[in-house]
């Protein structure tokens, strides 16, 4: 039986529903998946969705509040380029994201349907995203209040869980290491090495 993860009426997705989703959740494909929503930040709480994202080694995501306002620094204050990218799992978004019309969307960069747990994409994987190349990092992806509030504390609780944190349910952090541009369904792969 096929669990339904498209938005519902509930204003914020239980525990109950997220420990139901998980096994389908982690059947989302591993490799060569399109891009299937870029969303642009320019600032905090703003959001655009635009048909592509230029990406840099030394700007990140060209424009993007990262390289001005990043909220993870190096010792020196520059931004830390471990979360220069993020990408969610569409599985987990359309489970979390239940009020498109009122609610903001998470603001991960690049949504895509790809199983993003270490046991698929370890640390120092490479993944080709249209021209560029980014570089799947360490950096765990824990949300944060602003999860919290805009899809619930259940939904929280269940991406932090230990006994899911090696699926990284949140997501992906990435550094860019190619310069390159992503368009709306470029395909993400792995490369090999």
């Amino acid at each position: 039986m096929s669990l339904d993860l498209s938005a519902s009426t509930q204003p914020s997705v239980t525990r109950a529903e997220c420990d139901a989703a998980l096994a389908q959740v982690l059947a989302a494909p591993k490799d060569n998946v399109p891009v299937e929503m870029i969303c642009f930040r320019p600032g905090y709480s703003e959001r655009s969705f635009p048909d592509r994202l230029e990406l840099s080694k030394e700007l990140g995501i060209v424009g993007e509040r990262w390289q001005k306002d990043a909220w993870l620094k190096l010792p020196d204050g520059r931004p830390d380029p471990r979360i220069q990218v993020s990408i969610l799992p569409k599985r987990v978004m359309d489970l979390c994201w239940r009020d498109r019309e009122n609610t903001i969307h998470p603001g991960d960069p690049f949504i895509a349907d790809l199983d993003t747990s270490e046991a698929n994409l370890t640390a120092g994987t490479h993944l080709a995203i249209g021209s560029a190349v980014v570089e799947v990092t360490g950096f765990f992806n824990t949300a944060c209040v602003k999860w919290r509030d805009r899809y619930g504390a259940e939904s929280l609780a269940w991406l932090n869980a230990p006994a899911n944190k090696t699926y990284r349910l949140r997501g992906l952090f990435c550094r860019i290491v190619e310069d390159g541009e992503v368009r709306l369904g470029d395909l993400i792969c792995k490369l090999p090495g």
